[in-house]
């Protein structure tokens, strides 16, 4: 397809008076949970007489589409229902209607849902990210995977601290619509308010998708702690420790320190870290316990990003020449059969220095 950019960048997604039509892929938590969002009944809170948009889902997997479609529910997600306005969409050629794609699955495979999806995207629709990784091999943020495949157009990321089943229940949260496209970010940061959810803008996506991409990493590691009973002093340090790691990769890879101290970075870290649904830490809890990683993977319906992030942000501390000791050790436990404890061990008998973030 046609690789252009939107031949007027500044103007909104949708005509004044239109609805802004949303296609969100994948039928995950996260992707059902930005579904109710958008059709929360103030998707649009402060922006005036914005009309409701209107919001179709997508999925690869036909069964679980039309199932979706009948019974507006989905056991990925208890106690969901998703919207009766939301149209389940049975036929990729229903994507090139959208003003606006949410990408909400897993990064190891977007790649490969975006090359099936890119002819029916037209040049000017915007991608924002909800994704949390990077690409294995690659080493690339899920925006830069967008600017790959359906060509250069106006991307973002929606990030921060959001266990989707919270989201999906109306709790109180807040997130971070991340863009170097201005217009886009006020666009998604509009579209996704409501009364109980406070989204933030910020330039700086490097730093937003790095630190929703290594926090994973931070989270398995607390999750072990849980897992062997080590306490809380142990994971308050870990969280320390981990987000100067994050954002020593973060600086050298063009990201502002300070966002690593915001929302999307320390909010986003504590919450994956504490919260007993988060996906990673709960892998790492049952590494701790001495589960085996193949076995545990196998058992469980939901993608734990974390486990290949690590691969990658080990490449890419390699690459960048950043120390990142905590990442190495858990990507020892989860692929070379390093016990946790002696992984604990190595990190406590480390040579004594003085305390450094950046």
């Amino acid at each position: 397809m046609a690789a252009d950019t939107n031949p007027n960048p500044n103007a909104p997604l949708s005509p004044p008076g239109r609805p802004a039509e949303i296609a969100i892929l994948g039928l995950g938590q996260m992707g059902l949970a930005c579904a109710g969002i958008l059709t929360s009944g103030d998707p649009a809170k402060g922006s005036g007489e914005r009309p409701v948009p209107r919001v179709r889902i997508w999925g690869h997997d036909q069964t679980e589409a039309g199932r979706l479609s009948q019974t507006r529910k989905s056991d990925r997600l208890e106690g969901f229902t998703l919207h009766e306005s939301v149209r389940v969409v049975l036929d990729d050629a229903e994507l090139s209607k959208a003003d606006l794609i949410v990408a909400a699955i897993p990064v190891q495979h977007i790649r490969e849902a975006l090359e099936r999806l890119a002819p029916r995207v037209a040049p000017a629709t915007a991608v924002v990210s909800v994704a949390k990784g990077i690409e294995n091999g690659s080493l690339l943020r899920p925006t830069q995977v967008v600017a790959e495949v359906p060509g250069k157009r106006p991307v973002g990321a929606l990030s921060g601290p959001t266990i989707a089943a919270e989201l999906a229940r109306g709790l109180p949260a807040t997130m971070i619509a991340a863009s170097s496209d201005a217009p886009l970010a006020k666009e998604v940061q509009t579209l996704f308010s409501t009364r109980w959810l406070r989204v933030y803008t910020n330039d700086d996506l490097i730093g937003v998708e790095l630190a929703g991409a290594l926090k994973n990493v931070i989270a398995i590691a607390a999750g072990i702690l849980d897992g062997l009973q080590a306490g809380n002093n142990a994971k308050s340090a870990l969280l320390a420790r981990g987000l100067a790691e994050i954002t020593r990769l973060g600086e050298a890879m063009g990201a502002r320190p300070d966002t690593f101290f915001g929302v999307a970075g320390v909010g986003d870290l504590a919450t994956s870290c504490f919260s007993p649904e988060g996906r990673n830490r709960s892998c790492g809890e049952a590494l701790g316990r001495g589960a085996k990683l193949d076995e545990y993977l196998s058992a469980t319906r939901h993608v734990v990003e974390g486990v290949w992030t690590t691969r990658a942000v080990v490449d890419l501390a390699q690459r960048q020449e950043v120390e990142m000791p905590i990442v190495e050790s858990v990507h020892a436990v989860l692929f070379d059969g390093m016990d946790p404890i002696e992984a604990i061990d190595r990190l406590m008998s480390r040579q004594l220095k003085e305390e450094r973030i950046g």
